[in-house]
This record gives structure tokens, C-alpha cells and sequence, in this order.
């Protein structure tokens, strides 16, 4: 039987850890459908029929997507695309003051952190331990 590498499982717990903050908002947003609406139109958004559930499908089809590793790349790109916008939105420290602004600027940073991380996820084979990994070299 075929040991697995420490890479295997570094691969397996970035893509569940990434993967899990947007899996646990996707179903919150289910479950609180019209406060994260009010949430929405209080930050001035329009079409929020369109982009609500776009944005749980984002979400939920990316993290899942990511935590499995089927699909991972592209499951990555869904949740950039998810998350680009969201951060300039919801997170727009440079119009606010006083203690908001310090709170929105670390959540924008935090997700410029998560931006990075997905990047390395499009970027890297999701491993062995994945349903979409790459058969074993037998390195």
C-alpha cells in the first residue's frame, strides 16, 4: 500500500480550510436569506433578486468544488470571481472612519489573504487526496 506524502495532506487541509469559510457563508445565506438581502440593499446594491443567489451558487459550487478537489482549479476561479467583488462592496474601508474603517480594513486584507491562497489553488494540482488529483507517479 502507497504511503501518502505530507504534500498530499498539506494540499487536503489548505483545500478544506480555504474551501470551508465559503461553504459555511454559502448556507448562511440560505438560512438568512432576507437579512443578508436588507444587508445587501444597505450597501446600495441593485438586482439583488440576480446577485443573491448568484452569489450562494458561486460559493457553494466553488468551495465545494475546492474541498473535494474535483475540479479544484476551476472551483477556485469561481470563488475569485465570488470574492473580488464582494471585497470592493462590502468591505470599503476608504470610505469609512474611525473604528469601521480599522474593522473593514482588516476584513479587506483578510480577504486579499484569501485571494492568495485561491490563486495558489488555481494554480496547483489539488493532490492526491482529491477527487480530481492526478493518479499516483509512484514518487
Amino acid at each position: 500500500m502507497e504511503r501518502f506524502r505530507i504534500e498530499d495532506v498539506g494540499l487536503l487541509a489548505g483545500r478544506i480550510l480555504l474551501g470551508h469559510i465559503f461553504l459555511v457563508s454559502g448556507v448562511r445565506k440560505i438560512f438568512g436569506w432576507s437579512a443578508t438581502a436588507g444587508y445587501m440593499a444597505s450597501k446600495g446594491m441593485a438586482g439583488i433578486w440576480f446577485f443573491l443567489p448568484m452569489a450562494v451558487i458561486l460559493e457553494l459550487a466553488g468551495a465545494l468544488s475546492l474541498v473535494t478537489g474535483f475540479r479544484s482549479r476551476w472551483g477556485a476561479l469561481l470563488l475569485v470571481i465570488f470574492l473580488v467583488p464582494t471585497t470592493i462592496i462590502f468591505h470599503d474601508f476608504w470610505n469609512l472612519v474611525g473604528e469601521e474603517r480599522g474593522r473593514q480594513t482588516i476584513n479587506f486584507m483578510k480577504n486579499l489573504a484569501i485571494l492568495g491562497g485561491l490563486a495558489f489553488a488555481a494554480c496547483c494540482d489539488p493532490g492526491r487526496l482529491s477527487l480530481g488529483g492526478r493518479p499516483s507517479d509512484g514518487k
